[in-house]
């Protein structure tokens, strides 16, 4: 007998066909394909809301997922438009802050997190004058002392450089059982002959300055001024040369630090320590390099404005003194450009006793203020 050709759907054989099955499983996974393109295209909506809780809320409506009553949209603060907007003055910035210059300098508070022992703090100014000229060059230095006087002179340049760098630390701290600190103090300052090649541009002359300082912390005020700070200092300064070069004193140094918003005011009255004759290598520095000076610093937009005043406080011939006049303008970071002017007896040691006038112009680092 022939046996007919047997198709797909010529007769059943208790199993269910291939094509049923193909058509069962496209009518399962129909909806869930359209689903998830459906939650693809909403992803790629959602991904252009920028507000991250708008984005997920529409990812879980995308996803079929509830949002949770726990999430809140904050409400954001208004924003006042560009001309409405307070403009800050760098000055009133600094008029607001906590600490005062003094304060900070000199760790007045005591309650800081830089307030530690042997941590080189801000002392003196520090800069660079690059060019600075004398109408008066001391080509032999002289002095009443033993042995003090250059007897062949010395073809010196009237325009040099100086530098100058100045660090404190503190040492210890509670004195005495009060606020009182001792600090520990050195400034050096350098004039060097930069220009005069004749001589191999030698270092003409550099001064060392350390000292000793008791430092309180005070709260008073006096004629709009505050009172931030008095102190007593152990000073020696000296060029570190042999004779007949050589000057060098000892002083004890009393000072008190007001301030009143962008004005410093220093006081400084010093007493000199005795030195025996035989080895006093300027015996009359105090009648020309002083016994007190007088510091006033003032801060506008950015400048500083300083003078630093010096005086004998005696009379007739012996009415001596100087000026230093210091002028800084920003130009980037904590770099300024300083003019300095001096005028009077001892800008340097081995001029205590000369008079004359200075101009320089250089950088700066770190000023009074």
């Amino acid at each position: 007998m022939n046996t007919p050709a047997a198709g797909p759907c010529a007769r059943s054989t208790g199993r269910i066909p291939v094509w049923m099955w193909l058509v069962w499983a496209l009518a399962v996974a129909a909806p869930q394909v359209r689903a998830q393109t459906s939650a693809q295209a909403a992803g790629a909506d959602c991904r252009t809301i920028k507000n991250d809780l708008d984005r997920l809320a529409c990812y879980d409506l995308a996803s079929g997922r509830e949002s949770s009553p726990e999430i809140s949209v904050p409400v954001a603060a208004p924003v006042l438009p560009a001309t409405q907007q307070p403009r800050l003055d760098p000055d009133a910035l600094r008029q607001r802050s906590s600490r005062s210059t003094l304060t900070s300098r000199w760790d007045l508070d005591g309650g800081t997190a830089d307030d530690g022992l042997f941590v080189p703090r801000i002392y003196k100014p520090v800069y660079l004058m690059a060019a600075m000229y004398t109408d008066h060059v001391n080509r032999a230095p002289s002095s009443p002392g033993v042995g003090t006087s250059v007897s062949s002179p010395v073809d010196l340049s009237a325009t040099e450089a100086k530098f100058q760098f100045s660090l404190k630390t503190k040492v210890a701290r509670d004195l005495f059982g009060s606020r009182v600190a001792l600090w520990a103090g050195y400034t050096q300052s350098s004039r060097w002959q930069a220009f005069n090649a004749a001589l191999s541009r030698p270092f003409r002359e550099t001064n060392y300055e350390p000292e000793l300082m008791l430092v309180l912390p005070t709260d008073y005020q006096i004629l709009g001024f505050t009172g931030r700070m008095a102190g007593l200092s152990l000073n020696h300064q000296s060029n570190g040369r042999s004779l007949p070069l050589s000057r060098s004193w000892n002083r004890v140094i009393a000072q008190v630090g007001l301030e009143r918003e962008d004005w410093l005011l220093m006081l400084r009255p010093w007493w000199r320590l005795g030195a025996s004759a035989a080895k006093d290598n300027n015996p009359d520095i105090e009648d020309h390099l002083g016994r007190g000076e007088v510091l006033i610093a003032h801060r506008w937009q950015g400048q500083v404005f300083s003078l630093l005043a010096r005086h004998t406080l005696r009379g007739g011939s012996r009415s001596r003194g100087s000026v230093e006049f210091g002028w800084s303008v920003p130009i980037v970071g904590s770099l300024k450009l300083q003019v300095q002017v001096f005028s009077g007896y001892g800008e340097s040691l081995i001029d205590y006793n000369l008079r004359q006038t200075r101009l320089g112009i250089g950088l700066a680092m770190i000023d009074w203020l």
